[in-house]
């Protein structure tokens, strides 16, 4: 399996429904990307100076993360594709 280094975290996307509230069905072509994620794997957290700054989230949190973040990379492993992110761009844990 894949352990993240330092702040990043692997997440698996989770899809959204394809109807709107209103029941209009969205064609795949047409739906954006998920914001929302899985988490698969944590870093051990990031040092400030001598301090080790840990992770708020944890494996299996279903968090919103930012859909254009710069540290956002798509990834694949063991053919399935996931996103690699910093913690810095997740912007909370949906409980």
């Amino acid at each position: 399996m894949f352990k993240p280094l330092h702040n990043y975290v692997l997440l698996e996307r989770l899809e959204e429904e394809n109807v709107t509230a209103g029941g209009i069905i969205i064609p795949d072509n047409a739906k954006e990307k998920p914001s929302r994620g899985r988490v698969i794997a944590v870093g051990g957290g990031l040092y400030d100076g001598d301090e080790l700054t840990p992770m708020s989230v944890k494996e299996k949190d279903v968090v919103l993360f930012a859909k254009w973040a710069p540290s956002s990379q798509e990834v694949k492993i063991d053919g399935k594709d996931y996103v690699l992110i910093k913690e810095t761009d997740i912007l909370g844990i949906l409980e």
